[in-house]
């Protein structure tokens, strides 16, 4: 059946004179308006050119933190990429937002710089900025959440946090069966949900799991060089019996050059993030196991799973978690 301006219309609940003033590029009509006119058109598959003005209507706005880290670093570029192939008339605009100021974070959820069609964000568990994802929400915006969820009932893409902490246990306590000893962590903070999750993954595996070894120590480095090297360097010197660590954050490059002086207690490493300096760290035999969270996975299927919320495409994206990868010595 064939589609008309009052189907695009009733669609984008205006009148037909403001669909025909969007579709002929005659003006007057407010950026939201006539973004609703666009996606009513593309939804409808309205077989009408929409004027080259409407380039760049649809804007995605990507909210990351600490561009200074691999992770991240990565994350973008996967944006940056995928934004150079999608249709002219989206744009993803991406910011990094302080995650040591959650009131500032929440402010800039509630108050975007430019107009927003849809939200991908990776949001610090605070009540503030919980509270702003959820009003985006309410009021009409697709709000996808990325790498972690302090919003359990709106969509989210990353890995199974839990299942990365079990897994970092189950490898630890396996490979060092025949020693006895204690496990210590270190983790970014309290501030993100995907964190407190791979703790709780790493922890209940070893309570369900009793053997020979204790996990005695959870520390807090924000992901900054000098607190986990003191914090690593001090558990070490209180407690003899350490035979193995995680890092459920993503911070690398310091653990790497203490356990480097430590080299001797043959400390079993477990960690995030595939990056230059794990890279090294694995072939050097300082660490262990890395988990690599495919962020140029997530990057895809959170776009894809924001076109398909905007009607901009009509394809099925996986509800799954992203699959972590398992790098060793011996597949890095």
């Amino acid at each position: 059946m064939k589609v008309t301006l009052k189907d695009v219309a009733r669609e984008a609940r205006v009148g037909t004179a403001t669909v025909e003033r969007v579709v002929n590029d005659r003006g007057g009509v407010r950026p939201e308006t006539v973004e609703r006119v666009f996606l009513a058109v593309r939804k409808l598959d309205y077989r009408h050119k929409m004027p080259e003005a409407h380039r760049g209507l649809i804007r995605i706005e990507v909210i990351l933190v600490r561009p200074e880290t691999s992770f991240y670093s990565r994350m973008n570029q996967a944006f940056e990429r995928i934004a150079a192939l999608l249709d002219k008339s989206v744009t993803v605009h991406r910011t990094f937002a302080r995650e040591n100021d959650p009131v500032e974070f929440a402010h800039h959820i509630a108050n975007p710089a430019v107009r927003r069609s849809a939200l991908i964000v990776v949001a610090p568990d605070h009540p503030e900025v919980v509270k702003s994802v959820r009003a985006a929400a309410r009021q009409g915006t697709p709000v996808v959440q990325i790498m972690t969820r302090p919003v359990p009932e709106l969509p989210y893409v990353g890995i199974d946090n839990y299942a990365a902490g079990r897994t970092a246990a189950y490898y630890m306590s396996r490979m060092l069966a025949e020693r006895s000893g204690s496990f210590v962590a270190l983790c970014h903070s309290g501030a993100y949900e995907n964190h407190k999750e791979r703790i709780r993954g790493f922890s209940a595996y070893l309570a369900n799991h009793p053997g020979d070894h204790l996990f005695t120590q959870v520390m807090f480095d924000y992901d900054d060089d000098f607190n986990s090297m003191e914090l690593l360097r001090g558990a070490l010197r209180k407690d003899p019996g350490i035979i193995g660590l995680y890092t459920a954050g993503g911070d690398n490059r310091s653990v790497a050059a203490v356990l480097k002086e430590h080299a001797s207690r043959r400390i079993f490493w477990v960690g995030h993030e595939l990056s230059g300096q794990s890279r090294g760290a694995l072939r050097e035999g300082i660490m262990s196991i890395v988990l690599d969270q495919a962020p140029e996975i997530q990057a895809r299927r959170a776009i894809d799973l924001t076109l398909r919320s905007l009607g901009l495409i009509n394809v099925e994206v996986s509800p799954e978690p992203v699959r972590f990868l398992t790098i060793t010595p011996e597949n890095v």
